[in-house]
């Protein structure tokens, strides 16, 4: 393309090569907030979100909690870069080591594997919402007085779990223990402790201990 037919162009549309390459590095920097987009599938209406952000609003621990999200960004992330609640570690990753144990209207799910859009209108409760103020719950205390921990990063999921698994399973027997945690891994080996808090909070303290 000559010079001149270069300007005449640039004349036509009023934008300059320059200026258009501005406005698209702009627009790519700084995505919009968005709605989700209705397509419809087989006679069925399918929001599709993003790629922009969206505003997502959460109830965590009994309180309401807002911000804009991508649609791509998982609860965890949400919990963690945008409340400041880092009790649920990020280790695998991957759905498999259950350090992000959380319990979504009471059940405990990975929230690095649930997308925070997804877990609108769902009542989350981190381990930060296990305790009433400075008061440990039972099943915190015991993992403290048996040294339930080590390097501590799967220590708040195995918490959020067994807690919840107690609520179902109050007089546990060994094989319960060895079932019901099994979507909780420690890298560390503390399982000995782990079993010796569940026995104590339970008081089931002899028929743990020998399982």
């Amino acid at each position: 393309m000559s010079e001149d037919d270069r300007k005449s162009q640039e004349g036509a549309s009023g934008v300059s090569r320059r200026d258009f390459m501005k406005l698209s590095s702009l627009a790519i920097a700084t995505p919009m907030v968005v709605g989700p987009t209705v397509l419809e599938v087989e006679g069925q209406e399918v929001a599709v979100y993003g790629p922009g952000k969206m505003p997502v609003s959460l109830t965590v621990n009994g309180k309401k909690l807002s911000a804009e999200l991508e649609p791509r960004t998982t609860l965890l992330d949400a919990l963690r870069d945008q409340f400041n609640l880092t009790g649920a570690k990020r280790v695998c990753d991957r759905g498999t080591c259950g350090a992000c144990t959380v319990l979504m209207d009471s059940k405990p799910v990975y929230a690095c594997s649930i997308l925070a859009i997804d877990a609108q209108g769902h009542q989350i409760t981190t381990i930060e919402g296990l305790d009433k103020g400075e008061q440990l719950t039972a099943v915190q205390q015991a993992f403290v007085d048996n040294d339930a921990q080590q390097c501590g990063f799967c220590t708040p999921g195995f918490v959020v779990a067994t807690t919840s698994f107690l609520e179902k399973h109050p007089k546990p027997t060994p094989e319960d223990v060895r079932n019901g945690l099994s979507g909780n891994l420690c890298r560390c080996g503390t399982y000995h402790g782990i079993h010796h808090a569940i026995a104590q909070a339970t008081g089931q303290k002899r028929s743990v201990k020998n399982g």
